[in-house]
C-alpha cells in the first residue's frame, strides 16, 4: 500500500508539501497541488477515512505511545499525563509501541485516532512521526531531538545528569568507575554515556572496555551485566548505572557475591524512581524530572490543540540525590 511518503518522493516535493496538497492547504500551489494528486493518483494513494473523520470532528482522547507500559518509570510518566488529560475532560489512551512499524501503536498513529499525541518510543521511526504530524493532530516527542513544523520537543538533559553522577564518584576518590549502559539504540543511554565520557576525560581518566557492559535498562539487565563483571575478577571501585532498574539488579548481584555497597564499590543509578530510597542500600542516583516532563508535555498538546503557539524544544534539568549506596573510594589513587 502507498504511503504518502511514496507520493511526495513521486512528486519530487517535501513530505510536508504533500501533507498540504492532500489536505488542500492554501499554502500549497495550484500547480504544485495537482503534482502531489496526479502522483497520489498514479499509486493509488487513500487517506484513511477515519482518519479524515477524525479531522472534521475531536475524539477528546490523547494517545501516549511508550516503548513499555511496565516499570516504575513508564508508570509515574502515565499518572502525570493522565491528570492533565483529565482536568482538560480528555481521556487517554496508553498503547505499547513494541512491534516497531508493523505496531498497533504505528497504525494507531497513521490512522490519528486521537487528537493528539505524545511519544516516549524510540522504535517508531523519525519519518513516521514527520508523516503523521499536522495542525489537525500535533505530537510531542519525548525521546529525542526532532524537528518538523507540528513537532514539540521535551527533553531532559541527559548528558549533564551522566556527567554529575561520574563527577560525584571521581570527587570521591573513584579513580576506576565502571557504565552499565542501556540499550544501544537509546538516545537517553547515549546522553549519559557522553556525560560519562567527558566527567573521565577532565579527569584525565580513559573508559575501560571490560567495565562498560549492557543490561537493556531492565532490572535483569542489570543484575546479569554486574555477574559477568564480577566473574571477570577485576571489580572497579564505582559503577553507574544508565537507570535505577539496572542499578537495583546490579546491588542484588553484589549482595549474593558478598560485595558491600558502597564499602566495597559504590553504586549511581539514574532516574530516581519511587523504589530507590527504599532498596538496601539507598540509592544514590540522578533525578530526571518524570512527572514534570509528563505534565508540561500534556500541557504543551492542549496548547497546541486550543491554537495557541508553543516553543518547539524544551530541556529539563536534573538533580543529584545523595543516599547510602555511593560514598568515598577505599582505595589509594
Amino acid at each position: 500500500m502507498a504511503t504518502i511518503k511514496d507520493v511526495a518522493k513521486l512528486a519530487g516535493v517535501a513530505l510536508s508539501t504533500a501533507s498540504y496538497a492532500l489536505s488542500g492547504d492554501s499554502r500549497v500551489s495550484s500547480k504544485t497541488r495537482s503534482k502531489v494528486l496526479e502522483a497520489a493518483r498514479q499509486l493509488n494513494y487513500r487517506k484513511n477515512g477515519f482518519a479524515m473523520d477524525l479531522k472534521r470532528s475531536r475524539t477528546k482522547t490523547i494517545a501516549l505511545i511508550l516503548t513499555d507500559l511496565s516499570g516504575p518509570y513508564y508508570s509515574e510518566l502515565i499518572r502525570s499525563v493522565q491528570e492533565v488529560a483529565l482536568t482538560n475532560g480528555y481521556d487517554l489512551i496508553a498503547c505499547s509501541s513494541m512491534g516497531g512499524r508493523d505496531s498497533t501503536a504505528v497504525k494507531f498513529l497513521r490512522e490519528k485516532r486521537a487528537d493528539g499525541a505524545i511519544i516516549l518510543a524510540p522504535n517508531i521511526r523519525d519519518e513516521v512521526l514527520i508523516e503523521t504530524s499536522g495542525p489537525q493532530f500535533p505530537i510531542v516527542v519525548m525521546d529525542r531531538p526532532l524537528c518538523s513544523e507540528f513537532l514539540v520537543n521535551v527533553l531532559v538533559d541527559g548528558e549533564q545528569g551522566g556527567y554529575t553522577a561520574t563527577r560525584y564518584l571521581l570527587e570521591n576518590g573513584h579513580r576506576h568507575v565502571a557504565y552499565i549502559s542501556g540499550s544501544s539504540d537509546s538516545y537517553d543511554n547515549h546522553l549519559r554515556y557522553q556525560g560519562y565520557l567527558r566527567a573521565l576525560a577532565e579527569a584525565g581518566l580513559e573508559e575501560q572496555s571490560k567495565w562498560r557492559l549492557s543490561g537493556n535498562f531492565v532490572r535483569e539487565g542489570g543484575y546479569n551485566a554486574t555477574k559477568m563483571m564480577i566473574m571477570q575478577g577485576s571489580l572497579p571501585t564505582a559503577v553507574f548505572y544508565g537507570n535505577d532498574e539496572m542499578a537495583i539488579g546490579g546491588l542484588k548481584a553484589f549482595e549474593e557475591s558478598g560485595i558491600s555497597v558502597p564499602d566495597d564499590v559504590s553504586v549511581i543509578g539514574f532516574d530516581d524512581i519511587q523504589l530507590a530510597e527504599y532498596v538496601n542500600p539507598p540509592l544514590t542516583t540522578i533525578r530526571q524530572p518524570k512527572s514534570e516532563a509528563g505534565s508540561l508535555a500534556a500541557h504543551l498538546l492542549f496548547q497546541i490543540l486550543g491554537g495557541e503557539s508553543v516553543k518547539q524544544s524544551y530541556m529539563l534539568t536534573t538533580e543529584m540525590m545523595e543516599r547510602a549506596s555511593a560514598g568515598k573510594s577505599k582505595v589509594e589513587s
